[in-house]
């Protein structure tokens, strides 16, 4: 080997020392920030209900999920408005270890409410058994008049390029974002709030089923940061023991 090409794998190996070494400062970075969230998200499930944000305090893209609609996710919120029954959406889903009695291939039942404040807020009010879904998507079993739900706040599920289009003729959509929701009815008032309500669980037995909400965060920092520097630790060691074999073959010759 030419000693151009000694001292390019040198600096080769080094180069990907550095570059792991990055990589696992980065993720312990990653690590703290999603301790800080997960922390700030037991905080707010465990605090008291607070009321939605007002409308005024949205941001003007009901998609966003990146202001103060993240404020108010995680959180046990209350809401008073009307429900609009029409303008039901189902969100297919499998469920598995449900906490209630029906499990398996289903939908979320969302319902637009219209806030005595003023916008929509959509309402998870639960799971429904697949063969429950049409009588569902057609407005029934939604309570009338004003009142006040509780529930835990969600930001929007956001799609990916392998979400199916939604359904309008069924009312059937993939994911549980409220802009795409909204898009199945006209006239709800606006805005519309980009994080959604799940409701608790209700009497035994009855559907929608609520309380089958599901928070975790997958936090798997710590041991990738510990994959990327036993990589930069390992990375120079090959270097020594090639630079070490090298001297011995010179010697040799």
């Amino acid at each position: 080997m030419s000693r151009g090409l000694r001292i390019g794998f040198a600096a080769l190996m080094l180069g990907l020392t550095l570059l792991f070494a990055g990589l696992g400062a980065w993720q312990l970075e990653r690590l703290g920030e999603k301790d800080l969230l997960i922390a700030a998200v037991t905080e707010g499930l465990d605090g008291p209900p607070i009321p939605v944000p007002p409308p005024t305090e949205w941001p003007a893209n009901a998609s966003s999920t990146t202001a103060d609609p993240i404020s108010a996710a995680y959180r046990q919120l209350t809401a008073t408005g009307s429900y609009i029954p029409g303008a039901t959406v189902l969100v297919f889903t499998s469920l598995g270890a449900a906490k209630g009695q029906y499990s398996g291939p289903g939908y979320w039942v969302l319902t637009p409410l219209a806030l005595s404040s003023g916008g929509t807020l959509f309402v998870n009010r639960g799971f429904v058994p697949q063969a429950d879904g049409p009588a569902f998507a057609s407005g029934g079993g939604v309570p009338l008049g004003e009142f006040t739900v509780a529930g835990i706040g969600k930001p929007a599920e956001p799609a990916t390029p392998f979400t199916p289009a939604p359904n309008p003729a069924d009312r059937i959509d993939w994911v549980r974002d409220p802009a795409r929701l909204a898009d199945f009815s006209e006239g709800l008032p606006q805005p519309v709030l980009p994080i959604y309500i799940d409701l608790p669980a209700g009497t035994a037995g009855e559907l929608p089923q609520g309380g089958e909400t599901v928070i975790t965060f997958p936090n798997n920092h710590l041991g990738y940061a510990i994959t990327w520097f036993g990589f930069a630790l390992l990375t120079p060691v090959m270097l020594g023991f090639w630079l070490f074999g090298r001297r011995q073959t010179r010697r040799t010759e």
